[in-house]
């Protein structure tokens, strides 16, 4: 039994079941059925920036896990995600596996000066709640098949899911659009380049931090020219006034190596043609991040509409494709031209994908690459391209 003056409060249908036990706790639990579905319908309405946060709130530190080899808009993503950690009082510690190597990540890393923890084993990982961003699967280091992320924000193609929050959104043209969007549903404002942090409202969002995910969605989507969504702009819009010009010049200018020129060169010359569709055999190269950039010099070339450009280095084949053409979706094509290979691993988004081909580990020891090469490859992946082979 109630104290009356508690009974006089309770709700008109509960009032006359208290002297009941059997019917006061059939309405305590029907209640209890309303309080929890409110609190999930409340939950379920919050955006999902504010979820992600939610979810980082729960821990006092975070591992936040790029794609191996990181590019620019794995980085800006990442930097996004530990800043909106950082809000609410939450270590962020951003890790890779691999390396940064084209000279615009290099130079996005070293402009921006962003800290990034390179890593070879599971051990490595800083924290037992792992965010996995510009990716879905972990990958790329020894004990990355035993993860189960905290989180994953996400704008490729996968079948990974996360035990709290996931969020892959495979209509964007970049991953850092999706976390900028977070951010402005944080309330966070991007600070103007000639102003400090503490003369905008909390949560500011530095310069360098919006300049920095500002070039992420640009380089995924060619300057917003490849694969863009509304989002995307949306994204540029929001984080444009904090950008500063001269940092971004420097991140989307810097030296080019010669032997990417080089490779560059041997790409354009050493082209086989067919109707639209180009692919190029560049031979060995040291830095294979040449390849990806002489794919997108070959795209830009007049009647060209797709192009794959292939190289190795220590016996490993590198797969690089474009596309500007409705009727080729290059992850697709490459995933069919490479994918049944022993070991390989290929795919990507309709405009632009990548892909591998290890070299096999023969019984006497010896490597053998296990990609044919020449004629066969090429018409295999121009029978992707066509469509011959799904």
């Amino acid at each position: 039994m109630f104290p009356p003056q508690v009974q006089r409060r309770l709700p008109e249908w509960l009032q006359g079941s208290v002297s009941d036990p059997v019917l006061l706790a059939a309405g305590l639990g029907a209640l209890l059925v309303v309080v929890l579905l409110v609190v999930l319908a409340l939950r379920i309405r919050r955006a999902p920036g504010e979820r992600l946060q939610s979810v980082l709130a729960d821990y006092d530190e975070v591992a936040v896990l790029l794609h191996p080899d990181p590019d620019a808009d794995a980085m800006a993503a990442g930097v996004g995600v530990a800043h909106a950690a950082e809000w609410v009082d939450t270590e962020a510690t951003i890790q890779y596996s691999g390396q940064v190597r084209r000279q615009e990540n290099r130079a996005f890393r070293t402009v921006l000066d962003v800290e990034l923890e390179c890593i070879d084993h599971v051990t490595d990982i800083s924290a037992e709640a792992v965010v996995l961003v510009d990716h879905n699967e972990p990958r790329g280091f020894e004990g990355s098949d035993g993860i189960l992320p905290a989180a994953i924000v996400d704008h490729h193609p996968g079948d990974g899911s996360a035990e709290q929050f996931t969020d892959v959104r495979t209509d964007y043209g970049a991953c850092a659009s999706i976390v900028a969007e977070y951010l402005d549903e944080l309330g966070a404002t991007p600070v103007p380049p000639d102003r400090h942090d503490s003369e905008v409202s909390d949560p500011a969002l530095p310069t360098w931090v919006a300049t920095g995910m500002l070039y992420g969605v640009l380089s995924d989507t060619d300057d917003l020219t490849r694969g863009a969504s509304d989002a995307d702009f949306d994204a540029a819009r929001y984080l444009s006034p904090g950008v500063d010009e001269d940092l971004l010049g420097r991140i989307a200018d810097p030296d080019v190596s010669t032997e990417t020129l080089e490779v560059k060169a041997r790409a354009i010359a050493g082209r086989e043609v067919r109707g639209s569709f180009a692919v190029s055999d560049v031979g060995s190269v040291s830095n294979t991040d040449a390849i990806p950039q002489a794919a997108d010099e070959l795209v830009g070339l007049e009647g060209v509409t797709a192009v794959v450009v292939v190289g190795d280095k220590d016996g490993t084949l590198h797969f690089s494709g474009r596309s500007r053409d409705d009727r080729v979706h290059m992850g697709r094509a490459l995933d069919a031209a490479v994918g049944d290979l022993p070991n390989a691993s290929a795919g990507g988004h309709a405009r632009m994908g990548g892909g591998r081909v290890p070299p096999a580990v023969q019984a006497d020891g010896t490597r053998e690459v296990t990609a044919p090469r020449g004629e066969t490859l090429e018409s295999r992946l121009f029978d992707a391209m066509d469509g011959e082979l799904q």
